[in-house]
């Protein structure tokens, strides 16, 4: 009994094959991964506030004025001592 492939089961075909056998599809399955860069622009906005600060110090300054009246006394007129 002979258990080799050389007639594949089919009578009167000796190696020579009309059509070609088509065996079931093998399936292979690669991953690739493809790294891409996306750039991202980031704002930053730096907002500076410039404090100025006034302290406000009070200083006494003292100062003097004078002030000169003149009073008149007046006991009559010249004319009571012309007949003197």
């Amino acid at each position: 009994m002979f258990f080799g492939r050389r007639n594949f089961g089919f009578q009167n075909q000796c190696c020579e094959p009309k059509c070609p056998i088509i065996e079931p599809t093998i399936n292979k399955c690669i991953e690739r991964e493809f790294c891409h860069e996306v750039p991202h622009v980031c704002p930053i906005h730096t907002h500076i506030i410039n404090k100025h600060i006034y302290n406000h110090t009070y200083t006494p300054e003292y100062s003097c004025s004078e002030e000169n009246q003149v009073i008149n006394i007046d006991n009559g007129s010249c004319a009571k001592y012309m007949n003197n």
